[in-house]
Protein backbone atom coordinates (compact mmCIF):
# COMPACT_ATOMS: atom_id res chain seq x y z
CA UNK A 1 0.00 0.00 0.00
CA UNK A 2 1.33 3.58 -1.14
CA UNK A 3 1.94 6.11 1.55
CA UNK A 4 1.25 9.61 0.93
CA UNK A 5 2.77 12.32 2.43
CA UNK A 6 1.23 15.82 1.66
CA UNK A 7 4.04 18.91 1.52
CA UNK A 8 2.48 21.95 3.57
CA UNK A 9 0.02 21.48 6.61
CA UNK A 10 -1.53 24.81 6.03
CA UNK A 11 -4.75 25.68 4.88
CA UNK A 12 -4.58 24.05 1.41
CA UNK A 13 -2.43 21.17 2.62
CA UNK A 14 -5.45 20.20 4.87
CA UNK A 15 -7.52 20.81 2.00
CA UNK A 16 -5.91 18.56 -0.29
CA UNK A 17 -6.39 15.71 3.19
CA UNK A 18 -9.66 15.80 2.71
CA UNK A 19 -9.82 15.37 -0.91
CA UNK A 20 -7.31 12.36 -0.83
CA UNK A 21 -9.45 11.12 2.35
CA UNK A 22 -12.71 10.65 0.58
CA UNK A 23 -11.33 9.70 -2.80
CA UNK A 24 -14.08 6.61 -4.27
CA UNK A 25 -11.25 3.47 -3.98
CA UNK A 26 -8.61 5.47 -1.94
CA UNK A 27 -8.12 3.45 1.19
CA UNK A 28 -7.78 0.38 -0.74
CA UNK A 29 -4.31 1.76 -2.45
CA UNK A 30 -3.38 4.40 -0.20
CA UNK A 31 -3.02 5.69 3.30
CA UNK A 32 -1.84 9.40 4.13
CA UNK A 33 0.97 8.92 6.20
CA UNK A 34 1.28 12.80 7.19
CA UNK A 35 2.52 16.37 6.37
CA UNK A 36 6.06 17.58 5.55
CA UNK A 37 6.27 20.98 7.17
CA UNK A 38 9.10 23.31 8.91
CA UNK A 39 6.50 24.53 10.85
CA UNK A 40 6.32 22.12 13.74
CA UNK A 41 3.45 23.14 15.54
CA UNK A 42 1.26 23.89 12.05
CA UNK A 43 -1.67 21.52 13.69
CA UNK A 44 -1.56 22.59 17.26
CA UNK A 45 -5.65 23.11 18.29
CA UNK A 46 -6.61 21.09 15.53
CA UNK A 47 -7.98 16.93 15.44
CA UNK A 48 -8.53 14.75 12.84
CA UNK A 49 -5.31 15.23 10.99
CA UNK A 50 -2.26 13.10 10.39
CA UNK A 51 1.16 13.48 12.25
CA UNK A 52 3.77 16.21 10.56
CA UNK A 53 6.40 14.39 10.16
CA UNK A 54 9.32 17.07 9.87
CA UNK A 55 10.88 19.25 7.42
CA UNK A 56 11.07 18.44 3.55
CA UNK A 57 14.16 18.87 3.75
CA UNK A 58 15.10 16.09 6.11
CA UNK A 59 12.57 13.51 5.82
CA UNK A 60 13.71 9.92 4.66
CA UNK A 61 11.92 9.07 1.65
CA UNK A 62 10.46 5.28 2.89
CA UNK A 63 10.11 2.74 -0.11
CA UNK A 64 6.09 3.14 -0.51
CA UNK A 65 6.41 6.80 0.29
CA UNK A 66 4.18 9.17 -2.57
CA UNK A 67 4.09 12.97 -2.27
CA UNK A 68 2.18 15.48 -3.08
CA UNK A 69 3.26 19.21 -2.98
CA UNK A 70 0.09 21.24 -1.08
CA UNK A 71 2.09 24.91 -1.55
CA UNK A 72 -0.09 27.65 -3.09
CA UNK A 73 3.23 29.91 -4.60
CA UNK A 74 4.50 28.43 -7.82
CA UNK A 75 8.29 29.27 -6.72
CA UNK A 76 8.06 27.28 -3.62
CA UNK A 77 6.53 24.51 -4.88
CA UNK A 78 8.98 24.42 -7.04
CA UNK A 79 11.46 24.44 -4.58
CA UNK A 80 10.33 21.62 -2.11
CA UNK A 81 8.90 19.24 -5.26
CA UNK A 82 12.80 19.79 -6.57
CA UNK A 83 13.98 18.52 -2.82
CA UNK A 84 11.95 15.92 -2.82
CA UNK A 85 13.14 14.28 -6.61
CA UNK A 86 16.71 14.62 -6.19
CA UNK A 87 16.56 12.36 -3.18
CA UNK A 88 14.08 10.31 -5.49
CA UNK A 89 11.12 10.91 -4.42
CA UNK A 90 8.19 10.30 -6.49
CA UNK A 91 4.84 12.27 -6.46
CA UNK A 92 1.09 11.77 -7.22
CA UNK A 93 -1.67 13.83 -8.63
CA UNK A 94 -4.97 15.14 -6.02
CA UNK A 95 -7.88 15.55 -8.28
CA UNK A 96 -11.27 15.27 -7.33
CA UNK A 97 -13.79 12.64 -8.11
CA UNK A 98 -16.12 16.12 -8.57
CA UNK A 99 -13.84 17.66 -11.57
CA UNK A 100 -15.22 17.44 -14.69
CA UNK A 101 -12.16 16.18 -17.41
CA UNK A 102 -12.78 15.30 -21.19
CA UNK A 103 -11.06 12.08 -22.01
CA UNK A 104 -9.09 14.04 -24.24
CA UNK A 105 -7.60 16.54 -21.95
CA UNK A 106 -3.24 15.63 -21.11
CA UNK A 107 -2.85 16.03 -17.32
CA UNK A 108 0.72 16.48 -16.07
CA UNK A 109 2.01 14.74 -12.99
CA UNK A 110 1.64 16.15 -9.23
CA UNK A 111 -1.12 18.22 -10.81
CA UNK A 112 -4.13 19.14 -8.49
CA UNK A 113 -8.16 19.79 -10.05
CA UNK A 114 -10.56 21.11 -7.51
CA UNK A 115 -13.91 20.14 -7.12
CA UNK A 116 -16.53 21.13 -9.74
CA UNK A 117 -13.46 22.03 -12.33
CA UNK A 118 -14.07 22.01 -15.87
CA UNK A 119 -11.34 20.78 -18.17
CA UNK A 120 -12.54 20.69 -21.84
CA UNK A 121 -11.50 18.78 -25.19
CA UNK A 122 -7.42 18.70 -25.55
CA UNK A 123 -6.68 20.57 -22.69
CA UNK A 124 -3.12 20.26 -21.79
CA UNK A 125 -2.21 20.78 -17.78
CA UNK A 126 1.95 20.57 -17.20
CA UNK A 127 3.13 18.95 -14.43
CA UNK A 128 2.51 20.56 -10.64
CA UNK A 129 0.04 22.77 -11.74
CA UNK A 130 -2.69 23.59 -9.13
CA UNK A 131 -6.28 24.08 -10.86
CA UNK A 132 -8.58 25.08 -8.05
CA UNK A 133 -12.29 24.68 -7.30
CA UNK A 134 -14.77 25.70 -10.38
CA UNK A 135 -12.27 27.09 -12.78
CA UNK A 136 -13.64 26.25 -16.58
CA UNK A 137 -10.57 25.58 -18.70
CA UNK A 138 -11.82 26.01 -22.66
CA UNK A 139 -10.82 23.35 -25.66
CA UNK A 140 -7.60 23.49 -26.12
CA UNK A 141 -6.28 25.69 -23.22
CA UNK A 142 -2.68 25.09 -22.62
CA UNK A 143 -1.17 25.89 -18.90
CA UNK A 144 2.35 25.57 -18.33
CA UNK A 145 4.09 23.94 -15.10
CA UNK A 146 4.00 25.22 -11.50
CA UNK A 147 1.00 27.24 -12.27
CA UNK A 148 -1.51 28.58 -10.04
CA UNK A 149 -4.97 28.88 -11.44
CA UNK A 150 -7.76 30.23 -8.07
CA UNK A 151 -11.35 29.61 -8.16
CA UNK A 152 -13.71 30.90 -10.53
CA UNK A 153 -10.71 31.57 -13.41
CA UNK A 154 -12.19 30.74 -16.89
CA UNK A 155 -9.74 30.42 -19.81
CA UNK A 156 -10.93 30.60 -23.39
CA UNK A 157 -10.32 28.32 -25.94
CA UNK A 158 -6.50 28.06 -27.39
CA UNK A 159 -5.71 30.13 -24.67
CA UNK A 160 -1.95 29.43 -23.58
CA UNK A 161 -0.50 30.02 -20.28
CA UNK A 162 2.72 29.99 -19.61
CA UNK A 163 4.99 28.21 -16.35
CA UNK A 164 4.86 29.37 -12.83
CA UNK A 165 2.30 31.63 -13.57
CA UNK A 166 -0.57 33.17 -10.85
CA UNK A 167 -3.99 33.60 -11.65
CA UNK A 168 -6.22 34.97 -9.25
CA UNK A 169 -9.80 34.17 -8.51
CA UNK A 170 -12.74 35.24 -10.45
CA UNK A 171 -10.23 36.31 -13.59
CA UNK A 172 -11.55 35.37 -17.34
CA UNK A 173 -8.66 34.95 -20.08
CA UNK A 174 -10.20 35.49 -23.54
CA UNK A 175 -9.42 33.12 -25.80
CA UNK A 176 -6.21 32.81 -27.85
CA UNK A 177 -4.24 35.11 -25.42
CA UNK A 178 -0.95 34.17 -23.99
CA UNK A 179 0.15 34.75 -21.11
CA UNK A 180 3.99 34.66 -20.07
CA UNK A 181 5.88 32.85 -17.61
CA UNK A 182 6.39 33.82 -14.35
CA UNK A 183 2.92 36.50 -14.79
CA UNK A 184 0.37 37.25 -12.55
CA UNK A 185 -3.33 38.04 -13.26
CA UNK A 186 -5.18 40.23 -10.73
CA UNK A 187 -8.26 38.99 -8.87
CA UNK A 188 -11.45 39.62 -11.21
CA UNK A 189 -9.44 40.80 -14.07
CA UNK A 190 -10.45 40.41 -17.57
CA UNK A 191 -7.08 39.74 -20.02
CA UNK A 192 -8.15 41.01 -23.44
CA UNK A 193 -4.58 41.24 -25.00
CA UNK A 194 -1.09 38.98 -24.55
CA UNK A 195 1.12 39.13 -21.39
CA UNK A 196 4.64 39.62 -21.34
CA UNK A 197 6.77 37.15 -19.32
CA UNK A 198 7.52 38.49 -15.53
CA UNK A 199 4.27 40.85 -15.68
CA UNK A 200 1.47 41.51 -13.09
CA UNK A 201 -1.69 43.20 -15.01
CA UNK A 202 -4.82 44.00 -12.95
CA UNK A 203 -8.54 45.03 -13.70
CA UNK A 204 -11.22 45.47 -16.73
CA UNK A 205 -9.88 45.59 -19.11
CA UNK A 206 -6.36 44.05 -17.72
CA UNK A 207 -3.70 46.42 -17.37
CA UNK A 208 -0.31 46.46 -16.44
CA UNK A 209 1.09 47.20 -12.97
CA UNK A 210 4.21 48.68 -11.88
CA UNK A 211 4.95 47.08 -8.60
Amino acid sequence: MKQIVIIGARGFGRECYELFKNKKGFKWHFKIKGFLDDKADALDGMTGYPPILGPAETYQIQKDDVFFCALGDPLQRKKYIDCILKNGGNFISCISDYALINSTAKIGNGVFIGAYAIISSDVAIGDFTVIHPFCNLGHDAKVGKYGEIEPYTALGGYSEIGEYVTIHPHSTILPKIHVGDYSSIGSGSVVLKDVKERTTVFGVPAKVLDI
